[in-house]
């Protein structure tokens, strides 16, 4: 039992943070596409691997934890 509730401790804080980290970078995102001053192709040529490198590592961080508790 104690396993199973630190696993979806670790999943609620990862997903917290997944969160945090995805609703800053789309805040930043959105200021930048409606300045006037800042090059739209510079912001998509700089978020773009971050985005997907971010979501991909929480995401293959939760399955993890997931899968891990599964095994007895």
């Amino acid at each position: 039992m104690q396993k199973e509730r630190l696993g979806a401790y670790v999943t609620l804080i990862a997903t917290g943070t997944l969160t945090t980290i995805l609703l800053s970078m789309v805040g930043v995102l959105l200021i930048g596409l409606f300045n006037p001053t800042i090059d739209n192709t510079k912001i998509f040529e700089a978020i773009t691997p971050a985005f997907q490198t971010i979501v991909g590592g929480f995401i293959g961080l939760i399955t993890g934890i997931k899968i891990g508790s599964n095994d007895t």
